[in-house]
């Protein structure tokens, strides 16, 4: 299945904040989680991310650490033998591989394999598009709208 990824972080090369897989079919369960703030956060993310983080849906709505957001991540994806991992923006999908990794040597479960794929969004903007714009799962929900309407 082809899952639509988004993430949000503290900046150009700062830390991850949040994280979201958006399945191809619309009423499957959907992943999102954030992350532990970092003490200095960027002033255009303090005004633009910060305060949608929470305005997803309770049921999905975690926040973990890092390694239990990778393994969280390892487990929403195991019963699927054939991941697919899109997104439009390559720092989405550097981060998204960097919470894979969990310390030297170790990576979350994810043991079965999954592909990443870089996709050409001309003309897509997450930003005008998404619901809750900034906001990691509404804006992998509009990148699935986006891509499935092709």
């Amino acid at each position: 299945m082809r899952y639509f990824l988004d993430t949000e972080f503290n900046g150009f090369g700062g830390t991850l904040i949040s994280v979201a897989l958006v399945p191809e079919h619309e009423g499957d369960e959907e992943f999102y989680v954030s992350l532990p703030l970092p003490d200095a956060i960027e002033p255009w993310v303090e005004k633009h991310v910060v305060p949608y983080l929470r305005h997803v849906p309770p049921a999905i709505d975690l926040q973990l650490n890092r390694i239990d957001a990778a393994d969280h991540v390892a487990a929403y994806l195991e019963g699927d033998s054939d991941p697919v991992i899109i997104a439009d923006w390559p720092e989405d999908l550097a981060h998204f591989c960097a919470l894979l990794v969990t310390g030297p040597g170790r990576m979350a479960g994810v043991d079965f394999g999954l592909r990443l794929e870089l996709i050409n969004a001309a003309g897509f903007s997450a930003a005008a598009n998404s619901r809750v714009p900034h906001n990691a799962l509404h804006d992998a929900r509009a990148l699935r709208d986006f891509y499935m309407a092709d």
